[in-house]
């Protein structure tokens, strides 16, 4: 079975920033936190391989450490959706038309009436802004997501004839989901998280955007293009430069979703091979 041309060119960009990102961990030309007015706005070349900031800082510098609190923060929230939606879901497929199943996908509308931003509103006028409750803004809107994806995928695996036989066997709904339901629709949440991962790179950046996500001095692309809107018309590549990135970044996670999907599923292999 041959691999997607898209997987294998999204994770080829997204390899690029997570590299980016675990190299800052260790590594970056220029320490982020240092400024040097003198150099502000310095065009490319030299010591400055993509030029500095307003406030003297390096760029390349910044877009890598920037892409490590993207990935990082994304990364937690799509965790959070998966280890809390996940169970929710089975759990409401297992007792589909119960007061469960009605109280859990209530609770996933209620969740989807409030965006990312008006949680992160909320969350920020009770304690502030930082990336911390950045991934809980996006977390929380996560969950209600996998409990969907897991429920409706579940819902098609319940009525076939092996699950009959675990059930005939003794098998009580909890242990029937965690040993043949779950592994069943792994494909599906896969390709979710990969998609759900891709939107959270981009509420990240829309949150750090509007400041509500991560704070000064941690760089992060968002806060870099709201920096940067002031000095758009005389220095373009200010904004230009983290823009790209966080395209390219939920571009490469899509093309991963896309591959994985015609990859995983089924009913899709035969277009692969």
């Amino acid at each position: 079975m041959r691999v997607p041309v898209q997987l294998v060119l999204g994770a080829a960009l997204f390899a690029l920033f997570l590299g980016a990102a675990l190299l800052s961990l260790v590594w970056t030309p220029f320490p982020v936190t240092d400024l040097d007015i003198a150099a502000k706005l310095a065009p490319p070349g030299g010591g400055h391989l993509l030029g500095t900031d307003h406030l003297g800082r390096d760029m390349l510098s910044m877009l890598m450490a920037g892409a490590r609190t993207s990935i990082a923060v994304a990364l937690v929230a799509v965790g959070i959706g998966i280890l809390l939606g996940v169970p929710l879901g089975l759990a409401a497929a297992a007792r589909r038309g119960s007061l469960l199943d009605e109280v859990i996908m209530r609770g996933n509308d209620l969740i989807f009436a409030f965006p990312s931003l008006v949680i992160a509103i909320l969350i920020t006028a009770v304690f502030g802004p930082s990336a911390l409750n950045a991934i809980l803004a996006i977390g929380i809107f996560n969950i209600p997501v996998f409990a969907r994806v897991a429920r409706g995928a579940a819902l098609t695996v319940w009525p076939r004839e092996f699950i009959l036989a675990a059930r005939v066997a003794g098998k009580g709904a909890a242990l029937i989901s965690a040993e043949h339901i779950l592994p069943n629709i792994a494909n599906l949440l896969v390709v979710q998280g990969t998609i759900q991962f891709s939107m959270g790179v981009l509420a990240e950046a829309g949150l750090s955007y509007v400041g509500l996500g991560a704070q000064p001095p941690t760089p992060s692309w968002g806060r870099m293009l709201a920096d940067a809107q002031t000095f758009f018309y005389g220095y373009p590549r200010l904004a230009i430069l983290p823009g790209l990135c966080i395209v390219l970044t939920v571009l490469g996670l899509n093309l991963m979703g896309d591959g994985l999907r015609d990859l995983l599923d089924p009913r899709l292999r035969r277009n692969v091979r």
